[in-house]
């Protein structure tokens, strides 16, 4: 035996509407629960083993819901703006309706891994610098890069800037290429403060032109995701969020 819930609230937590909108769709025989036409609302299912189905739809229940979304640029990390589109705008309501949110943020013209949890425990282990879950980002900047850089951000820096000041902890800089015009470099951090890794480049000279998110711990964001596409996570890929980043 699974959950049990009333059948409106589980039509509303799989974002099918409102509670009076998806009593409107029982009312209207567009609801079934194992075959059988539902003529009640606030009927008792098994949220996990009974078969509800909406116009012939089956739902997919899950009381937890992880989402590994590939961020594009222009969008920002939130659970909603009135003025500007959002992450949880690219995803069908169903997960606002459960209750996900991003985990972390990404800035607005930062791409890449997102992740997108209805589980607070979670969320709380991929922010918390206790956990010291690496992210790892590509980066290009405009100028050279060299092996002093490597070593700064391996001390850790003391930023002081616009913002605010702080000192960051000490990050892996792994230099991919250096030119006079554009370097290009792999860099892990194991906190998120504000803009960090642009402020960390800036300590150093150099300002972030490009910014895409790569990993969160050892959860490589998939290939085969274009910016703005996105899927649900294995078991096997929530367990690598607790696993150190290579």
């Amino acid at each position: 035996m699974g959950e049990r819930m009333r059948l409106d609230r589980l039509l509303a937590t799989m974002g099918e509407g409102t509670r009076a909108q998806v009593r409107e769709l029982v009312r209207a025989g567009r609801v079934t629960v194992d075959g059988v036409p539902a003529r009640d609302a606030g009927m008792q299912v098994d949220a996990q083993a009974s078969a509800v189905c909406v116009g012939g739809r089956r739902l997919c229940y899950k009381p937890v819901r992880h989402v590994m979304l590939c961020k594009p640029q222009g969008v920002l990390t939130a659970a909603r703006d009135p003025k500007q589109r959002t992450v949880m705008d690219l995803l069908p309501p169903l997960y606002a309706a459960m209750g996900c949110m991003p985990a972390g943020r990404l800035d607005k013209d930062t791409e890449g891994l997102l992740v997108i949890t209805s589980d607070g425990q979670l969320a709380h282990r991929i922010i918390s610098p206790k956990h010291d879950v690496g992210k790892v980002y590509l980066a290009r900047v405009d100028g050279p890069l060299t092996a002093a850089d490597a070593e700064a951000f391996a001390a850790g820096l003391h930023i002081e800037d616009a913002d605010g000041a702080f000192d960051a902890r000490p990050a892996r800089l792994d230099i991919l290429s250096s030119g006079p015009q554009q370097s290009e470099a792999r860099v892990r951090v194991t906190e998120g403060k504000y803009h960090q890794v642009k402020r960390m480049f800036l300590a150093r000279g150099r300002t972030v032109t490009y910014l895409k998110r790569l990993q969160i711990g050892a959860l490589p964001l998939d290939p085969a995701l274009a910016p703005g596409e996105w899927r649900e996570l294995t078991e096997e890929e929530v367990a690598l969020l607790g696993q150190d980043a290579p």
